[in-house]
């Protein structure tokens, strides 16, 4: 058998980049730069190629699936890749034949994905009962700015937690959206947006707008009050732009200068189910926004910007969706046949 050769899943990915895809189309081409670039360069690039687990794998797509609330056919093509890569690996001799059975030919124990909950062509939106519930538990926890967040913008759980103070607009009554919050080899960064046109200026509703300036004020009275507690426990996290920033400038932060993340919300995800028995995932929040203001028959294309969707298409599910306001609507109309 000939050697084996250790290689960074980078160098598989460059190589295979420069002799390995000179058929395929442009528009693969940039699907596959633009996960890689966006995505796994940074988690994975620095791997050796040999050192993947399947079971690391496995987790990685669940994480993208259920917790960043990622679509199952885009989380699909991250296990495309995954194949690609240890395809190319082992056409190069950068994986025995054992490793790459395992991660990618033995039935029982090859890379797949996560089971699928729903289907996501499903809008799994929250009944106004139940949002009266849900407004009840969020109140006063450490996870209330993320949910009024996801409430009445509909953001992205990682847009949310990748707020700064320095994009809200308290006069004006507008959030910018232009970086989100991710995990990259353990460490917490703000990076771009998933796709361009993600970065968006959302409108506040007068709700929102109040909880905000009341959250300013708050926060204002923290760093005289608490100065001392908000240096010792912050974090110091990289920015869009590689510089340095302390946890306290961004809106999903503790009084004590504890940072939040996506991971904060895990705890209430399970909470709500034992205390409230609602399925809660903050994705729900989202399309529960689309749905309402699809309801109170929003222009499609002001939804499209302020969900920040890059197809309009993805935009007229929530018109089309048929929630339990939308079936009353129906049957009333109906009779009046």
């Amino acid at each position: 058998a000939s050697d084996v050769y250790k290689r960074q899943v980078k160098e598989v990915y460059s190589e295979y980049c420069k002799n390995g895809r000179s058929d395929r189309a442009y528009q693969t081409i940039r699907k596959q730069d633009s996960l890689w670039d966006n995505h796994l360069c940074a988690r994975f690039g620095n791997r050796y190629v040999d050192d993947i687990s399947v079971a690391e794998i496995y987790d990685y797509l669940s994480e993208l699936y259920h917790t960043e609330g990622l679509a199952y056919t885009y989380v699909e093509s991250f296990l495309k890749m995954f194949y690609l890569i240890f395809g190319q690996a082992y056409s190069r001799n950068y994986l025995d034949v054992d490793t790459y059975n395992k991660l990618c030919v033995n039935k029982d124990t090859k890379i797949h994905m996560p089971k699928r909950i729903n289907d996501d062509d499903d809008i799994i939106s929250f009944s106004k009962e139940e949002l009266a519930v849900l407004d009840k538990y969020f109140t006063g926890t450490n996870a209330e700015t993320a949910y009024m967040l996801g409430r009445y913008c509909g953001l992205r759980i990682n847009e949310c937690y990748g707020l700064k103070w320095s994009n809200v607009d308290l006069i004006n009554g507008t959030i910018l959206i232009d970086r989100q919050m991710q995990y990259q080899q353990g460490r917490i960064k703000l990076v771009s947006l998933k796709t361009r046109n993600a970065k968006r200026t959302i409108q506040m509703c007068d709700k929102l707008k109040v909880y905000f300036q009341n959250l300013a004020k708050r926060r204002e009275q923290d760093q005289l009050h608490l100065a001392d507690l908000r240096e010792q426990n912050q974090r110091i996290i990289e920015d869009l732009d590689g510089s340095k920033i302390s946890s306290t400038e961004l809106v999903n932060c503790l009084p004590d200068g504890k940072i939040q993340t996506v991971n904060s919300m895990k705890f209430h995800t399970r909470e709500v189910k034992a205390k409230c028995g609602i399925m809660f995932k903050y994705h729900y929040l989202r399309h529960t926004y689309g749905t309402m203001m699809a309801e109170l028959n929003t222009p499609q294309h002001l939804l499209c910007s302020q969900m920040g969707h890059g197809n309009i298409q993805v935009t007229q599910r929530y018109y089309i969706a048929l929630s339990k306001a939308g079936i009353d609507i129906l049957r009333e109309n109906l009779n009046r046949l």
